[in-house]
């Protein structure tokens, strides 16, 4: 009889311990620079008891790679862009949402209600939007210049020292555009052209490389880089510091547009605290907070009154429907961008 006692207790005690982990942990698996990682983590476990683990990724291909190799049963929240869930979807690397623990869902605009992969936010939950543009020293690069990608797909054009961005679609979007074809081509031809206007800039004394968006940033502030293609919100926060310096453009040619999603892995091992995060997130000041931080538009209009009103006038933030003209949804290729892959690849080796 004791032993049966015991063997009960022992296996209630497990128990007691799963719950405990479910509800004291979160692991989220996000963009570098996102949110003050610090505060949220801190401000998090304050509102819930919930302690937050934070993973840094650079783009979606690594992150997608991450979870592929065993990070879905890892990590509890993901942020992936718009254009890789139908990837997400079909794979099962992430699972539909409890709207009933989401009530601050009712939040969100309309507009990020219902996204084209994702109608009805069955699987995800709008972070934050931004664009793809430039970045760039006005000591170095005249304002002028950077109307147009030519100045740096134009040796002669080039002011200095640059980096493109290590992001295949967003950076075969900015080349595809230049030459005046759709930034969502799946035809050969035109992505032969592109891969090779991008390995002929790439040959170029003042072309650096490829970095991601923050990398490339940082090089621009500290001097290193003339110029780099980056992501807005990297850009506005050390702008804001010293606009003197420092300025950001979307040139004539048009860029690309993104639209970031909060997501649950598939195998998460604490998904009720991945819906805790998810729900506080949505919250009006909460979610003000993380734009204001982060500079990036914010999806949740509930937010919008507590938005920095100098921000809500920033067309580099939130842009004008001129500026919007010039923008393009990323969009998944399907089956095509397998053929996009081989010249991404083809850019990178040469």
């Amino acid at each position: 009889m004791k032993k049966m006692f015991f063997a009960v207790m022992l296996l209630m005690s497990f128990f007691v311990r799963v719950g405990f982990a479910e509800d004291t942990e979160l692991r989220i698996f996000t963009w570098s620079e996102y949110m003050d990682e610090r505060k949220f983590a801190a401000d998090f476990k304050a509102a819930t008891g919930i302690k937050v683990k934070i993973d840094i990724y650079e783009n979606n291909e690594e992150m997608i790679a991450k979870l592929m190799a065993g990070g879905i049963k890892q990590y509890d929240i993901i942020i992936p862009s718009d254009f890789v869930l139908p990837i997400l979807i079909s794979q099962h690397l992430i699972q539909p949402l409890d709207h009933t623990k989401l009530p601050n869902l009712k939040n969100l605009a309309d507009r990020f209600r219902n996204i084209p992969y994702d109608p009805g936010n069955k699987y995800t939950v709008g972070w934050q939007w931004g664009t793809v543009g430039l970045m760039y020293n006005k000591n170095m690069v005249k304002p002028d210049a950077v109307k147009s990608w030519s100045v740096m797909f134009d040796e002669k054009k080039q002011s200095g020292p640059f980096y493109f961005m290590d992001s295949a679609r967003d950076t075969m979007s900015i080349a595809l555009l230049y030459l005046g074809y759709d930034a969502n081509s799946t035809n050969l031809a035109e992505l032969k052209k592109a891969a090779e206007l991008l390995s002929s800039a790439k040959k170029t004394k003042n072309c650096q490389g490829f970095k991601p968006g923050v990398g490339g940033k940082n090089d621009v502030v500290a001097g290193r880089a003339a110029m780099a293609v980056v992501y807005n919100g990297d850009a506005e926060r050390d702008i804001a510091k010293d606009p003197k310096k420092l300025g950001f453009a979307i040139p004539k040619e048009g860029s690309t547009l993104f639209l970031d999603l909060m997501a649950i892995p598939a195998k998460a091992p604490h998904p009720d605290a991945a819906h805790k995060w998810i729900n506080w997130i949505l919250e009006a000041k909460r979610g003000a907070m993380l734009s204001n931080y982060n500079r990036y538009a914010t999806p949740n209009q509930a937010s919008m009154p507590y938005i920095i009103p100098a921000d809500l006038k920033n067309d580099e933030i939130y842009p004008s429907a001129d500026t919007l003209k010039r923008l393009h949804s990323t969009k998944d290729l399907g089956s095509a961008s397998r053929v996009l892959d081989e010249a991404w690849t083809r850019v990178k080796a040469q």
